[in-house]
């Protein structure tokens, strides 16, 4: 599971920084918010999924 939201982590963020180049305007930005958020449920996926051990 944690390899998976990784990998999607990953895509996302260069999926992100492809897109200011590869588009302009309208697509540009709607690209952006999807990579965006999906970064952000990736990465709150995997502080959930965090090993908790007591200190």
């Amino acid at each position: 599971m944690k390899f998976v939201l990784w990998l999607v982590l990953a895509i996302a963020a260069v999926v992100n920084v492809a897109s200011s180049f590869a588009f302009s305007g309208i697509e540009q930005m709607v690209i952006s918010g999807v990579t965006g958020l999906t970064a952000i449920a990736t990465a709150t996926g995997l502080y959930l999924t965090r090993d908790r051990r007591a200190a």
